[in-house]
């Protein structure tokens, strides 16, 4: 059964079925072939969406929104600007830091290639080439995922259980997260050399930079409250992300004054669009989740994983070839809710740290959103900016060649990412 289910979801989806869709029509088809009770589907999607936990992806989502309104991407740049603006590249290593500040309070890659694109990718095509320049952004958004708090680490954790906590994978994912925008950086300074890319930007003044870190400061205070609140155990993950929206909202109307209560429908539906289209993707991948597991496929799938090979690096090697080929052809919230429940239990059982394996997933996955055909953050970035596709592609590849690098780092030397939950107590 679990085949024909495969099978019949494969054929729907490149039919140009939405994903959610294929795989309800997948669980109904297998339901009615099999003989098992009808009612089984509606009492599965209800109790795969109704979590409180999953209250904290559309929290965060709004509280991103918010914050983006309130005008946090032009104070970073200015921030950032103060501080690199004037050496070889600057302009790009003020996008990479800009990057990793919008994604400490927004958690997903899509709304801030939105932003970046529409801020920065004008000043950045008179500084270089309009390739460069949206590749910048590309690479500069897909730090959103990795970087706490991030929607993927929630959706990862859900799918995995009480094995992995949402705090451990937040913390999981600071360290390899600086790497990667120091690496993007020395990448940028790297192509700027070579291609004789003249300095931008304003000189460096301390003064400058004081005030300009005095002006961001009630920006940065917003992580280390919420990610600060949830790592302590003050709050849990939702409830962060409950303070987190009171936090924008209190930034935008108080501090920065950009925001409008008109603002606020547009944002609210943006935000339930997205979640809607996760929930629905939870909902119906648990119906067919349970007819795969019905099927004992998770068993079949490790037997057959441990007669290839009983070498845990092995096995990460082959989740990675497996996931490098999802992420060409899946959206990525897809991935998560269908491999997850499967990868997940083998991990385990090849005895893999849960925090490890659940990190390498993520950035295996973070790093699909960067490669064709599906790409979701090149088709953010195009659909904006105006390039075309192969144009973006060709020009980003340096940047995903170094996540890459980064993920193999991080398999072979698991303390890059579990050291410091190890050390929170995670």
């Amino acid at each position: 059964m679990s085949g024909w289910i495969i099978i019949g979801f494969m054929v729907l989806a490149l039919f140009g079925m939405p994903i959610a869709f294929a795989l309800g029509f997948t669980a109904l088809i297998a339901v009615l072939a099999s003989g098992i009770d009808l009612s089984m589907i509606p009492q599965r999607m209800m109790h795969s969406v109704n979590s409180f936990p999953l209250m904290a992806i559309p929290l965060f989502m709004v509280a991103g929104e918010l914050m983006i309104k309130a005008g946090i991407v032009e104070r970073l740049i200015e921030l950032a600007n103060s501080v690199v603006g004037r050496v070889r590249g600057g302009l790009a290593h003020v996008t990479m830091i800009s990057g990793a500040g919008l994604a400490t309070v927004s958690g997903t890659a899509v709304s801030d290639a939105s932003a970046l694109s529409t801020i920065l990718v004008p000043s950045l095509s008179k500084a270089y080439d309009l390739p460069f320049a949206t590749a910048i952004v590309a690479a500069a958004a897909n730090l959103g995922p990795i970087i706490p708090p991030s929607a993927a680490m929630i959706v990862y954790a859900f799918m995995a259980g009480s094995t992995v906590s949402v705090g451990g994978m937040f913390m999981a994912g600071v360290v390899p997260g600086l790497l990667i925008t120091l690496g993007f950086m020395a990448l940028c300074s790297l192509i700027a050399w070579r291609r004789h890319y003249p300095p931008t930007g304003e000189s460096f003044r301390i003064a400058n930079v004081l005030y300009q870190l005095k002006h961001s400061f009630v920006i940065f205070l917003m992580p280390v409250i919420v990610i600060g609140g949830i790592v302590a155990g003050a709050f849990t993950a939702t409830e962060g992300a409950a303070i987190a929206v009171v936090y924008g909202l209190a930034i935008g109307f108080f501090v920065t004054r950009k925001l409008k209560l008109t603002d606020l429908p547009s944002l609210l539906l943006r935000a339930a669009i997205t979640s809607a289209m996760v929930g629905a993707l939870i909902a119906f991948a648990s119906a067919v989740t349970f007819l795969l597991t019905v099927d004992l496929l998770p068993q079949k799938l490790s037997t057959a994983l441990q007669a290839i090979t009983a070498n845990p690096l092995m096995f990460n090697l082959l989740v990675a070839v497996i996931l490098f080929v999802v992420g060409m052809f899946m959206e990525s919230n897809a991935a998560y809710i269908m491999l997850v429940p499967l990868l997940h239990p083998i991990a385990l059982q090849y005895g893999i740290d849960p925090l490890h394996f659940g990190f390498l997933f993520v950035l295996n996955l973070v790093i699909g959103m960067l490669t064709p055909p599906v790409g979701v953050v090149l088709f953010v970035v195009c659909g904006i900016t105006g390039i075309k596709m192969g144009d973006l592609v060709r020009a980003v590849w340096p940047f995903i060649a170094y996540m890459y690098a980064v993920l193999f780092a991080c398999m072979l030397y698991p303390p890059l990412c579990t050291w410091l939950p190890r050390m929170l107590g995670y």
